[in-house]
């Protein structure tokens, strides 16, 4: 090489696209929906969210789903049937001990309307919180006269009218005791949330025999609509294996979208927030945004439906 030759500096390709512009793009999408408004579905949709297993995403996806829904201005209601009270917590929704709660209302001592909560996060986002008092709520019930349909009796027509909502979401505890056959019995959809982990299948078909179960003596429109496959790590084949059989069973029910695993989306319990609120622009924010986007194109006349199981 002559030293006199001075080596050319490389010139990068010319292009767009930073990690910090796509995050801005993505979070734009989220804070400023009026661009891609969801259809409003044709009836009123009641989705109880359930699975026995616990650690799979339920509560995470009832308020992020109904958080996304609501961006697009779609009036939704969250009913924390966890005595956790983690939808909650995650909606900022006071839950201490005294509130008027979804205990009052399985009672009949509150109406709806009454223990219905606005989240300060949208005005239409609304939360019928759980408080400790639900804990024992399942004991009770057992001596209560039409005990499977208490929740189906506060969440008449009538009642669901007063609050005004599109969609409601019911968030469940992990088993499979009276509380969780009061939202099957409440709902015409359940929605399940898989996570793509090793024991993901695990469970299930006992969760699913019981959903035909409450279909055959409770409540025959019952069905399962939605699955949504949650904490998708790209990294694993795990992961992919995990999807793969989860749609090859269960096909069109089963989202195109998945969760991935994300750390907003766990960090933003913590500040009374769901990951929209938190982090809009994060890989959780989107995946639950798109995922919502499905979820409503589903319930639209003009919409791709897709079957039920």
């Amino acid at each position: 090489m002559n030293p006199r030759e001075v080596a050319r500096p490389v010139t990068p390709p010319s292009t767009d696209w930073t990690p910090i512009a796509e995050e801005a793009e993505r979070a734009a999408r989220v804070l400023h929906p009026e661009s891609n408004r969801l259809p409003r579905p044709d009836h009123r949709r009641v989705l109880t969210v359930a699975n026995q297993k616990g650690g799979v995403g339920k509560t995470t996806s009832a308020v992020n789903l109904a958080a996304a829904l609501a961006v697009h201005g779609l009036r939704t209601l969250v009913i924390d049937l966890d005595p956790q009270g983690n939808a909650s917590t995650a909606l900022n929704v006071d839950h201490r001990s005294g509130t008027p709660s979804v205990y009052e209302v399985l009672l009949g001592e509150v109406s709806l309307a009454d223990a219905t909560a606005v989240s300060e996060q949208s005005p239409n986002l609304l939360c019928v919180p759980a408080t400790i008092d639900l804990a024992g709520a399942e004991i009770e019930l057992v001596e209560m006269p039409n005990r499977e349909s208490r929740l189906k009796e506060a969440l008449s027509s009538e009642a669901i009218d007063e609050v005004g909502v599109d969609y409601v979401f019911i968030d469940c505890p992990p088993s499979l005791g009276l509380l969780t056959v009061n939202a099957m019995v409440a709902a015409r959809e359940v929605l399940i949330p898989i996570q793509c982990e090793y024991y993901a299948l695990e469970g299930l078909g006992q969760l699913l025999s019981n959903i035909d179960l409450v279909q055959k003596h409770l409540n025959p429109s019952l069905a399962v609509s939605t699955i949504l496959l949650t904490m998708y790590d790209g990294r694993t084949k795990l992961a992919d294996q995990v999807s793969a059989e989860v749609r090859g069973h269960f096909g069109d029910v089963v989202l195109k979208t998945v969760i991935p695993r994300n750390v907003k989306v766990s960090e933003a319990p913590s500040y009374g927030q769901t990951v929209l609120a938190y982090d809009p622009g994060s890989r959780g924010a989107m995946s639950y945004m798109d995922a919502a986007k499905e979820i409503a194109e589903r319930g639209s006349t003009n919409g791709s439906r897709s079957g039920t199981l």
